[in-house]
């Protein structure tokens, strides 16, 4: 069952380490598996109070695969980019 990976970005507070993340980050997605279906982009709220920053959303072959991606040593490598460089929620949900 594919799995998808919705990542909201809230805010960038360092923009040349999250354009180094960006560099590197899409071979590591496509080594396992994973693909773009939403990397960023226009987006209107029709229920409730969310206020997405910046979605993106993979989605993997399987839940185990968009773990093994996430857990890898390649994306281990560069999530501090990410993570210090900005603030987000991201959660790893299975679906069709």
């Amino acid at each position: 069952m594919a799995a998808y990976c919705v990542f909201d970005i809230l805010e960038i507070t360092d923009l040349k380490k999250m354009e180094a993340y960006r560099a590197r980050v899409q071979q590591t997605i496509a080594q396992y598996g994973g693909e773009y279906l939403v990397r960023g982009g226009n987006f209107d709220v029709v229920e409730g109070d969310w206020r997405p920053g910046r979605l993106v959303i993979l989605v993997f072959p399987s839940l185990e695969e968009a773990h093994r991606w996430y857990d890898s040593e390649e994306y281990q490598e560069i999530l501090p980019l990410r993570t210090t460089a900005s603030r987000a929620n991201a959660v790893f949900v299975e679906g069709l």
